[in-house]
């Protein structure tokens, strides 16, 4: 059996006030995947830029204003050194889902004509999915899907030989919200780019997890929420390289994106003013830097470590369930699939809801995965940087008395 390991701060539990029930009794939280809970500094830094710090950011020329703005552009930079890259290159969007859409949109639409290729992979969340999708509809693109080995993994030896030099973006999930497997992406850029294309990561499940660094991944876009890195939600990143965001055109216009406006025409700011149209998420911005601090204290490493220990102990527990059939590879990034036979994941997920588990039932927004799968949908524990051993027995014990009900 694995040994789980063990983050520096055993007490780190007591940080999160959404960990406890109404009663008192602690909730075995295994949705991180979902959502992230937040941590008192989060809600403090959100509830303090909510309150007695709150104002507009850029154009106010009295001071609270002044120092919003400051707070709002030191998220921004902090961001950048927590991925690794430059501040220019880092665009505050309402999440992964719209950063997405905004490479697809604008990028995409300036860039892709028909006879284009897009190469996605069985496993992709449906956000990206469905922009590429809309994108390809508008421009004559055609979307091709790279398969997966037999223990869930992207397979890039498939990548290599279909990958051709009509492929103009390949967009891949960097951990898999479903599997919990994890890309080589390093590998993936340089086969992208051997043919001419750009590489998008999907990183939703990657940055609360591992140490990120764009100039080592060598991707073109990188996207991610707050609310999965213990921020709030409301707010994700888009990063780009540079030169490519200096070359894309805005795709939301208004207030804060332009350089002049006039009737006959408009100019707009450099980038990532550029995409940032309208009043920002300020205080979602703040609240983030917060939770990048807190995450970034614990290590990322040791997060790492801690998570897919979990993962792999409860892997082991399952595998002595019979009537239980586990998905994805033995290594996976803190994120556990599985099914009962005869029974229904949301019934399971109702039974496990009565011992204080919290489970994710369904198809996890991965419906193509589902079908690879031959299932209609999975349960899914994933784990948190506040997860340890008692959520994996309280578990176990409901998936128990779900077998006895059920028999």
């Amino acid at each position: 059996m694995s040994d789980a390991a063990t983050l520096s701060r055993p007490d780190v539990r007591t940080d999160f006030p959404g960990l406890l029930t109404e009663d008192g009794e602690r909730w075995h939280y295994l949705d991180t995947a979902a959502t992230a809970q937040k941590p008192q500094a989060v809600i403090d830094a959100m509830a303090n830029a909510l309150g007695k710090d709150y104002a507009t950011v850029h154009r106010g020329v009295y001071s609270r204003s002044a120092q919003m703005t400051l707070g709002y552009e030191a998220a921004r930079r902090r961001v950048a050194d927590f991925i690794g890259a430059k501040e220019q290159e880092v665009v505050f969007v309402r999440g992964a889902t719209e950063g997405i859409n905004l490479v697809a949109y604008s990028w995409g639409m300036a860039n892709l004509r028909e006879g284009d290729r897009i190469m996605l992979s069985q496993l992709e969340h449906h956000s990206n999915i469905v922009p590429w999708q809309i994108v390809a509809e508008k421009t004559g693109a055609k979307i091709d899907v790279c398969p997966l080995t037999d223990d869930g993994l992207i397979d890039l030896d498939a990548l290599e030989d279909v990958l051709t030099e009509r492929h103009k973006i390949v967009a891949l999930a960097h951990v898999s919200n479903v599997l919990g497997s994890i890309l080589g992406a390093k590998r993936a850029a340089k086969l992208a780019h051997s043919v001419g294309a750009k590489l998008l990561l999907d990183g939703c499940q990657t940055a609360p997890r591992m140490r990120l660094d764009m100039n080592e991944l060598d991707c073109d876009f990188y996207v991610f929420s707050g609310h999965k890195l213990y921020g709030p939600t409301g707010i994700g990143v888009l990063w780009a390289r540079e030169e490519l965001l200096g070359a894309m055109p805005p795709w939301h216009g208004g207030g804060a994106m332009i350089e002049k406006v006039e009737f006959e025409r408009s100019t707009y700011a450099p980038p990532p003013q550029r995409f940032e149209a309208g009043t920002p998420m300020i205080t979602e911005a703040i609240a983030l830097h917060a939770a990048i601090d807190y995450v970034d204290a614990l290590d990322m490493e040791s997060l790492f470590a801690h998570e897919s220990g979990l993962a792999a102990k409860l892997r082991d527990e399952l595998r002595e369930i019979n009537s239980v059939r586990l998905f994805g590879p033995e290594k996976s990034a803190g994120i556990v699939s599985f099914a009962m036979e005869g029974v229904h994941p949301h019934d399971l997920g109702t039974i496990l809801d009565e011992e204080n588990v919290a489970i994710r039932a369904g198809h996890h927004c991965a419906q193509p995965l589902m079908q690879h799968l031959g299932v209609p949908a999975t349960a899914r524990a994933s784990f948190g940087l506040y997860s340890d051993e008692s959520d994996i027995a309280a578990l176990v014990r409901g998936i128990e008395r779900t077998q006895k009900i059920f028999a």
